[in-house]
Formats: C-alpha cells, structure tokens, sequence
C-alpha cells in the first residue's frame, strides 16, 4: 500500500508564494520517517528541514509541488464566491498533487475548519478511489504528512530568499513580521501599483495602500 502525505506552506503570507507539497511512500517506509528526526516542520531549524528534506526525497516513491501565485489568489480573492475562495484554491492544489501521485491513502492537514469537505471536494475531483484521512494537526499525527510540511516550507523558504535577492530585505514575508512590515511601508510610499510577488487582496498590503 502506498501512502501521501500532503500539507502546505505560506498561506498566511502576504508575500510569495503559498506552496503545496505532496510526498508518496511505501507504508512500510512512514515508520522509518520518525526514526530519522521527521515532524511537524514548525518544530524543526531551517537546517534541520533542509537535512531533512534531502532524506525524505531519498525515501519516497515520488514527490510533488503545487505553487498558488500572489496574483493567482488575489484573483479568487477578490472575486468572493461563496466556497470559491482560497480553502477551495488551496483544496484542488492539493488534488492536482494526488492525482499525479496516485496513492492508495491521503494523509491530509486540512486548510478549511470543516475537515470532511475538503476530503469530499477532493474526492469529487479524482478519477479513482482512495482512502483520505482529512484531520486538523495532520503534520503532527502522520509522519507522510509531516514530511509533506517539510518539503512545502523548504521549498517556500527556497522562494522567498530568491525575492529577497531581487527586491530587498523583506524577512519572512508574514505580516507578524515587523520587517516585512517596514519593507511593505517603504515600497508604497515610493509605488501606487501592488508588485506581483505581493497580495494585493491581504489587508496588510490594502492599509498600505491606501495610505499613500
């Protein structure tokens, strides 16, 4: 039996990408995932993941990635449809990655509060049938789930120091972040136009914005 785990990284960010990663094995494989220091990538160093990361890939079946671009969530964003908004984005990113993985079990770390209807959305979209086990804190509970958050957050760091080296300093890309903050207020007070590696529809890009 095969086994995904599936997770993203960047969703909160109001620069760069959102990045989804999707990573397959053989089920007796996922305990070995453990035993080599695999969990939940927010508990890990930057170079603990990147370690990490290289070890994953050795031992998986097959891997992919799915990257939602800023202009590509702004579009649904904006847009405001009623269960079309960036869960449902997130969710058939996801889809895509299992469909091309074609595992006989998903492990899933949800982006919706309502678990069931991403498994059933993305189950609606599968040409075959498979078990999902669609559970808040995924990439804490299963190991090919933690692994996907791995490779989701190295491969959005990866992104993120490649703008950092075209436009600037901007730190983490999060809105927490004091300056990422600082780098979106010196930006707009020289641009009126929003950059495609920033999210036009985030608040945080808005406020400044309209300020200048």
């Amino acid at each position: 039996m095969t086994i995904a785990g599936v997770d993203e990284a960047g969703r909160g960010c109001v620069i760069g990408p959102l990045v989804i990663a999707g990573v397959m094995f053989d089920d007796d494989v996922v305990g070995a995932l453990r035993e080599i220091g695999v969990k939940d990538s927010k508990k890990l160093s930057a170079k603990k993941r990147v370690k990490l990361s290289v070890e994953i890939k050795e031992l998986a079946l097959g891997y992919r990635f799915f990257e939602l671009s800023p202009r590509t969530i702004d579009k649904v964003v904006f847009r405001n449809v009623p269960l079309r908004r960036l869960n449902y984005l997130e969710t058939m990113g996801m889809a895509c990655i299992i469909r091309e993985l074609k595992p006989d079990e998903a492990h899933i770390d949800p982006c919706d509060v309502v678990s069931e209807r991403v498994a059933s959305q993305i189950k609606g979209v599968l040409p075959f049938d498979l078990v999902i086990r669609c559970e808040p804190r995924a990439d804490a509970k299963y190991p090919a789930t933690s692994a996907a958050s791995i490779l989701a957050k190295v491969r959005r760091d990866s992104r993120i120091e490649e703008l950092r080296e075209l436009h600037g300093d901007f730190n983490s890309g999060y809105p927490s972040d004091w300056r990422t903050q600082n780098f979106l207020r010196d930006y707009f007070s020289e641009n009126k136009e929003c950059p495609d590696y920033m999210r036009e529809s985030w608040s945080t890009v808005q406020k400044y914005m309209r300020s200048e």
